[in-house]
């Protein structure tokens, strides 16, 4: 690999794919789409600091079972294995809803991120409180439950007083590790 700091924009899958060789990362912190449900673009601002009516979408944070979903999710299935058995468990227990969808579509992900893992690397998965109990099933599937090394609860606000139910303020970060000897900074 003769490239360094290089930043590439779209979808991750093709690039890990093909850009990234086994092995080859030592740190991994993954900020993945929610599934919030929401598009969202990026911003410009003129020279005098107001808002431009010109921007870019960058992302489409809605997630449905489709005809991607569902190569996707064959795609893991064909291969046997840990991944491919929760995968199938979940999908008889979730349907082939939105949810499944987003589900697939950061298992086939997460399973190339641990190929292109060091065996002393570590990953951080960012996801909210909607999908971490499911995503930490993807991750033990892949990486194994003993890899598992802790769930970091990131506050973002206090809560809101107008709130008619307990208020979302924490994000979860899973911090997992390829080998039992990883590297601690």
């Amino acid at each position: 690999m003769a490239w360094k700091n290089r930043l590439y924009f779209g979808d991750n899958l093709k690039i890990i794919r093909e850009e990234i060789p086994d092995e080859h990362v030592d740190l991994i912190y993954l900020d993945p789409p929610f599934n919030s449900n929401a598009n969202y673009n990026v911003l410009f601002a003129e020279k005098s600091g107001e808002k431009s009516a010109a921007q870019i979408a960058a992302f489409t944070d809605t997630w449905h079972w489709c005809a991607d979903s569902e190569s996707a999710y064959s795609d893991v299935v064909l291969k046997g294995g840990k991944l491919s058995e929760l995968l199938s468990a979940l999908r008889s227990f979730l349907g082939t809803n939105d949810m499944m969808a987003y589900i697939t579509m950061m298992a086939v992900r997460l399973k190339e991120l641990h190929r292109v893992l060091k065996p002393t690397g570590s990953i951080y998965l960012h996801c909210d409180p909607t999908a971490s109990h499911y995503l930490k099933l993807v991750m033990d599937a892949i990486f194994g439950a003993p890899m598992y090394r802790n769930e970091i609860v990131w506050k973002r606000t206090t809560t809101h007083s107008d709130s008619k139910t307990w208020s979302r303020v924490a994000d979860v970060i899973l911090f997992y590790t390829k080998g039992d000897t990883f590297t601690w900074n």
